[in-house]
């Protein structure tokens, strides 16, 4: 090789090398150990120091960060399964995709940073409160939440049934941690602010952004153990996709949610147990006076089929529900209409619709909180 060639080509390597270290899956190893301090849930961190209205023409969008795989780190960079979630903070996700600042006026908080699997009902209380509570602002246009993709979809169907408010919420995961090669968290959180900053997102409801489709809290579902592309609308479809940096809308949800929901957690301080028995051959019905003796105010069956039950769990169903507890049948298969029965409400029965058993959970316990009703409770199941 002449001098003249290895000239040309040490800039060019060096160039290479840089641009990859700078973004490796939006993070480096090393800035990732440099991070790696979970950030306590009691302190709020901004990107933009800001409290106040910004004055120029972007959307004012805040981050709310709760962990997961989004914010996960490992010290391979090929490591896309034993890496710990919840390791990073708000403002590193931030600073990874300085892009976000062409978009919209972007600040973040830290709600609590853990691996989804964690979360439980006193965070969900916690997150949706603050979510709510930043929306009623003035100086707030949109709200997005970084969240574990294992339990997303129970936060965000969650929410669509308790946000007060119009102003577009967007939670968003990624199925590799936030060190892989090709980590998705960076793109999904970019397009999750966008999707969150349009005026088109008013009004759709609490929406769900992986891998550009955008999917209604209500229908969309993980279905994939460790595929990018997990996140599907089966049967109702997604509502939109981003595509070339634009934000593209052709369904909308047509159940209740949000401002059209009833139900009000702005004074509660816990949620019912509702507890989820699985269908299977051979099962018996200590479970259910299992979840009785432990307190359980509803169970949700995830029954084979179109919501069956064995004679054993009908037994022990049916001996719950004369205590008082609301038995909801749901479906293991994954899809399809759980058909009610004109035989559920004497034995305190609900059918769920096409909730799954985990969404079905949720809305149950939101049931609970305002009537014991069996046929009150049905007609939520069959509006929500």
């Amino acid at each position: 090789m002449t001098s003249m060639k290895k000239m040309t080509m040490i800039p060019l390597l060096a160039g290479l090398i840089l641009g990859s270290t700078l973004w490796n899956g939006g993070f480096t190893n090393t800035a990732a150990a440099a991070t790696s301090t979970t950030t306590p849930a009691s302190i709020s961190t901004t990107s933009n120091k800001t409290e106040k209205t910004e004055t120029n023409h972007l959307p004012n969008i805040k981050i709310l960060a709760t962990g997961g795989t989004i914010a996960g780190s490992s010290a391979v960079n090929t490591d896309t399964t034993g890496y710990k979630a919840g390791s990073l903070g708000v403002e590193t996700l931030i600073k990874a995709v300085p892009e976000m600042k062409s978009i919209a006026n972007v600040s973040g908080e830290q709600i609590v940073n853990i691996d989804s699997s964690d979360m439980n009902n006193d965070i969900l209380l916690k997150l949706a409160k603050r979510t709510n509570e930043l929306l009623a602002r003035d100086d707030v246009d949109g709200v997005v939440i970084t969240h574990g993709t294992d339990t997303l979809e129970e936060t965000a169907y969650f929410l669509d049934l308790v946000v007060k408010s119009d102003k577009p919420v967007v939670v968003v995961g990624s199925m590799r941690p936030a060190t892989a090669i090709s980590a998705d968290g960076p793109f999904n959180l970019y397009n999750a602010v966008k999707v969150a900053g349009a005026s088109s997102s008013k009004g759709q409801g609490v929406l769900v952004l992986l891998n550009d489709r955008i999917g209604a809290a209500r229908y969309v579902t993980k279905t994939n153990t460790t595929a990018v592309d997990t996140f599907k609308s089966m049967e109702q479809g997604y509502l939109g996709a981003v595509v070339g940096d634009q934000v593209y809308y052709y369904n909308k949800s047509v159940r209740k949610h949000t401002t059209a929901s009833v139900f009000d957690i702005s004074n509660l301080t816990e949620l019912p147990q509702v507890d989820i028995l699985y269908e299977y051959q051979n099962n018996g019905r200590y479970l259910y006076d299992a979840a009785v003796a432990a307190g359980a105010k509803g169970i949700v069956v995830a029954g084979s089929g179109n919501g069956s039950l064995s004679k054993a769990s009908k037994e022990g169903a049916e001996a719950a529900g004369k205590k008082g507890v609301i038995i909801a049948r749901s479906t293991r298969v994954g899809s399809g209409v759980v058909s009610p029965s004109t035989k559920d409400a004497a034995s305190n029965f609900v059918s769920t619709d096409s909730l799954n058993p985990q969404k079905a959970r949720i809305l149950l316990m939101l049931a609970l909180t305002r009537t014991h009703d069996v046929n009150q409770i049905q007609s939520f199941f069959n509006e929500y």
